[in-house]
């Protein structure tokens, strides 16, 4: 029999805005009841109560679209184990679901990597862990002179029939595609994909503005991590960054980690796009919660440093970021509060992904992935469809 829990004394941050001395009931992994804690009928003694204060914030599970491991762990491992140690180990940043991000790699490696995934989300995927919602494709349909930390070498053009042969493979389940849409076959493929419903996004790309808006009309409507690895923006040549600026279509991946983007250039990107069009994201690596050293990334060997993770030519490799963590700079950087962030951790990604039905918001009847953050944005306590997966 599942466990019930009452959280109580929260300020609940649910559709309607924020909701101090509030409690919210969780049932058979469900949230069943939010409201005021004076309307809170008294409850028998089947349920586990939680109790807080309003100085502690009560969330939606972050959802990261854009993480490759953590933990010492690795999509591209493709073993149930790696995927086991990433679902256990995201909750503690209060990360509740995401898409195993491959990278580019030989066909082989890539194809054990999606049925690896496939296999864990038909088998594996338990409540109390934070849970596979598909595969994210990075690569190796991108640019070669944009490869950034994806190795040259495995780099090819956009093909639809190895993309038909690896969804199958995955059963189905590749929900995300980086591409590069100027090389040969990336119109195309983004057609098929937008055909499918399975989300084509610009990135790893060196496509001009022109190009970007093509492929805009073709069915590209995702930026990968915005910035990063993409033709940048220029007064006579706006590029990937300006096209995303100004295509209302393009739902932006940032890293919100002062690395990768300057809080300057996160400040300007939130005031120009806002809560509705961008996605926080990690794109972290097996590094994340581990301390400094040297590891490896899809074959390549990566140091990381006080934060950073670069290749040995000094080229970053992915990040250490936590979804936390990435909340405390966008508040810090901008003018977002948590009510805005809700919608970039965890709203946006969930209606991109068509599951805002079951996850992305705090509503009666959705899953209760929830988090719940102190006032300095430390993760107090994560909770996975109804299961408690980390506590502080």
């Amino acid at each position: 029999m599942t466990k019930s829990f009452l959280i109580k004394d929260v300020t609940i941050y649910g559709e309607n805005g924020p909701l101090k001395n509030a409690y919210l009931i969780v049932s058979d992994g469900i949230i069943s009841e939010i409201g005021e804690i004076d309307t809170l009928q008294e409850k028998d003694a089947d349920f586990e109560v939680i109790s807080f204060s309003d100085h502690y914030s009560l969330m939606p599970g972050f959802i990261d679209v854009h993480i490759h491991g953590a933990g010492g762990a690795d999509t591209m491992d493709a073993t149930q184990e790696a995927l086991t140690v990433m679902a256990e180990t995201l909750p503690r940043e209060g990360t509740t679901s995401f898409l195993a991000t491959t990278i580019t790699q030989s066909s082989d490696a890539i194809e054990k990597a999606l049925e690896n995934a496939a296999q864990f989300i038909k088998r594996n995927n338990e409540p109390g862990k934070a849970e596979v919602l598909g595969i994210h494709l990075e690569g190796p349909f991108i640019s070669p002179n944009m490869a950034g930390a994806q190795p040259k070498q495995f780099i090819t053009s956009p093909d639809t029939v190895t993309f038909k042969k690896w969804q199958e493979l995955a059963s189905g389940h590749i929900r995300l595609v980086t591409l590069a849409p100027e090389q040969e076959g990336g119109i195309e493929l983004t057609k098929y994909l937008k055909d499918i419903g399975v989300i084509p996004s610009v990135g790893h790309s060196e496509a001009t503005y022109r190009q970007v808006m093509e492929a805009v009309e073709a069915g590209v409507s995702h930026a990968t991590h915005l910035f990063n690895q993409m033709r940048g923006l220029h007064h006579r040549e706006p590029g990937v960054v300006g096209a995303v600026y100004l295509r209302d279509e393009i739902m932006a991946e940032l890293i919100a980690d002062t690395i990768h983007v300057s809080p300057e250039m996160v400040n300007i990107s939130y005031r120009l796009l806002g809560k509705e069009r961008l996605v926080l994201i990690t794109d972290a690596l097996r590094a994340k919660c581990l301390k400094n050293g040297i590891y490896d990334l899809g074959g390549q060997e990566v140091t990381v440093q006080d934060g950073k993770a670069q290749l040995k030519d000094g080229t970053l490799a992915g990040s250490i970021l936590k979804m936390n963590e990435a909340i405390t700079h966008m508040i810090k950087f901008t003018d977002a509060n948590l009510i805005d962030l809700v919608e970039m951790t965890s709203g946006n990604p969930a209606r991109e992904l068509n599951i805002f039905n079951r996850k992305g918001s705090i509503a009666k009847g959705k899953d209760a992935d929830l988090v719940i953050l102190d006032e300095n944005h430390n993760v107090v306590l994560t909770m996975c469809r109804g299961k408690i997966a980390y506590q502080k």
